[in-house]
């Protein structure tokens, strides 16, 4: 009899997988559950696993390794895949599976296994990451392999008295602490309005609060170290802008994604720590980093958001990315304030000691020190390169002509 490892969320796929496992591969297996803030009854959920027929039911707390380890960076990467989605379950994933290897290798298993379809993004991230983590280890897609629909799951479930949620009928569900993905039923018709059930941590902005809530938050070296003056930690802070956002309707993302598969397909989220934090951060930079790093950073961010989206997490690539990110983190310290309402947050403020904002600089007022006569020397020198090749090649004359002809056609008329 083989052991396996099974990443288990009690959802509809993971749910039906342990005694699916056990029948198609003959096998012992071990559930491991990974708690990176997902809003569950985790003790519920190992005991579904253990009354479904895990040997073992592992549940493991990763919430402060997976908000210093995976969110931080990814933030400080401003990191957003297709400038919309801010990688929530992408992130978790590596983590997980780095969880999974070090549970297949303290029990003795060869083989991990997962409930991803043939045509998500997850079996890649997932694959991937062990891979790397583990090159020897055997995994097994039962829902790929045999090409499980969720028809043929919640019939299997109902057969074999596997308990699962009336919202598992309807939609496929994964969040953690930085967002909370929602897919199928009637969200796959592109041009449907999401129904308000799918969404459990925002308010509508039309029932949201009618009036704003004030926010400042604080950031040392690219890490957010406090809100409204109050000095917290990260996991505590963003758990904090999760619910304030929420009840204000921020974090909320209808998205058409490009998967990596190859295919389209319709995604809602809710982000409201996410889409907060990114916002500030992103602010913060444009007053600390100087143009060039600001102008050049987006190439790497982007390049960043697909790596991670596409599984490589622990790729060199990836690796080497954020260490340019890093450095470019040491000066990003000061205070972004930002208003909440009706499903909008706006950055109204910041300040920082690290500013390249000079007011007696960018004034227009009297106390002006910027050298306004310096300018047409700067003028001078700066379109010089143009003003030779105008003159080189006779542009002039071809502008003078191009004039005279369009004041003809004017005349005509």
């Amino acid at each position: 009899m083989i052991k396996v490892v099974l990443a288990y969320s009690g959802g509809l796929d993971t749910s039906i997988l342990i005694k699916l496992i056990k029948e198609k591969y003959n096998a012992e297996v071990i559930a491991v559950t990974v708690d990176v803030g997902q809003h569950e009854d985790l003790d519920i959920i190992k005991e579904k696993a253990l009354y479904t027929g895990a040997h073992k039911a592992l549940l493991i707390d990763a919430k402060k390794e997976f908000v210093q380890d995976y969110i931080l960076p990814s933030l400080q990467a401003n990191a957003l895949y297709e400038n919309a989605y801010p990688l929530a379950t992408a992130l978790a994933r590596p983590l997980m599976a780095k969880v999974l290897v070090a549970v297949a290798q303290e029990f003795g298993a060869d083989h991990i296994a997962h409930g991803c379809t043939g045509k998500g993004n997850d079996q890649v991230r997932f694959e991937s990451a062990i891979a790397y983590l583990a090159p020897s280890m055997e995994i097994l897609a039962p829902i790929r392999e045999f090409s499980l629909t969720r028809d043929y799951e919640i019939e299997y479930a109902k057969q074999h008295g596997i308990p699962i949620t009336e919202n598992t009928n309807k939609y496929s569900i994964d969040e953690n602490i930085w967002g909370r993905s929602i897919e199928c039923g009637s969200l796959e018709n592109a041009d449907c309005e999401p129904p308000d059930e799918v969404f459990a941590w925002t308010q509508s902005p039309l029932s949201a609060p009618n009036y704003t809530a004030y926010l400042e938050i604080e950031f040392d070296a690219g890490i957010p170290v406090a809100l409204n003056r109050k000095k917290m930690d990260l996991l505590a802070l963003i758990n904090e802008l999760n619910r304030v956002g929420g009840l204000h309707g921020v974090g909320r993302i209808d998205h058409i994604e490009s998967r990596l598969v190859g295919i389209k397909s319709r995604e809602v989220y809710e982000a409201p720590a996410a889409v907060i934090l990114l916002k500030a951060h992103h602010d913060l930079e444009k007053l600390i980093l100087t143009k060039d790093v600001l102008h050049f950073k987006p190439t790497i961010e982007n390049s960043f958001a697909e790596l991670v989206y596409n599984g490589l997490w622990f790729s060199p690539f990836r690796l080497a990315l954020s260490s340019f990110v890093h450095e470019t983190q040491k000066n990003i310290t000061g205070t972004v304030k930002v208003m909440l309402y009706k499903g909008s947050a706006y950055v109204i403020g910041r300040s920082s000691t690290k500013s390249l904002y000079v007011k007696d600089l960018a004034t227009y007022e009297g106390k002006d020190q910027f050298d306004s006569p310096a300018a047409k020397g700067f003028i001078h020198i700066w379109s010089l390169p143009y003003k030779v090749h105008s003159m080189i090649h006779n542009f002039e004359k071809q502008t003078s002509d191009k004039v005279e002809e369009y004041l003809c056609t004017k005349k005509e008329v």
